[in-house]
């Protein structure tokens, strides 16, 4: 939880100090016309590719198949959406990066197999703490019902 909150409070720092040294090297007037640019640029962008994710879905949808990639190329797609409307440098890079369908694709890889390294790890772990010792108990049994054994 401490991660994520320096992160939030070092973003902003970093966007400011980017943007003060970009602004120094083209101007301000410049630099601010740029991030709105790149804002415009990556909403016409995440419409075109989230679009053809939700068609891409669809189809898979139709086929009885899940859409794993689909759904995580929306998500990151909704994602690079908010870090291109925040204004900066950085978070426009980000952005963009996410834009890219490859590193999408990468993404979408790592988490994935982080995902099921992490189920194996949980059953190789329960069946560690579960192990059996080898003991087997053998013998037989008969159901009795209650009058049968009064009668005995």
């Amino acid at each position: 939880m401490r991660k994520a909150l320096f992160f939030i409070l070092l973003i902003p720092i970093i966007e400011i100090l980017v943007l003060i040294e970009v602004g120094g090297q083209i101007g301000g007037l410049n630099a601010v016309l740029l991030i709105f640019a790149t804002a415009i640029f990556g909403i016409g962008i995440i419409r075109k590719q989230g679009g053809e994710t939700l068609l891409k879905a669809q189809e898979k949808l139709k086929v009885n198949v899940l859409p794993a990639q689909e759904m995580v190329d929306g998500i990151l797609l909704a994602i690079s959406g908010v870090f291109l409307v925040i204004p900066g440098f950085v978070t426009d890079a980000i952005g963009i990066l996410l834009l890219i369908p490859p590193v999408r694709k990468g993404i979408f890889y790592t988490v994935f197999l982080k995902l099921i390294a992490s189920k194996i790890n949980a059953s190789a772990s329960y069946a560690s703490r579960h192990k059996d010792n080898g003991d087997v108990i053998e013998g037989e049994y008969t159901r009795e019902n209650k009058d049968q054994i009064d009668k005995n």
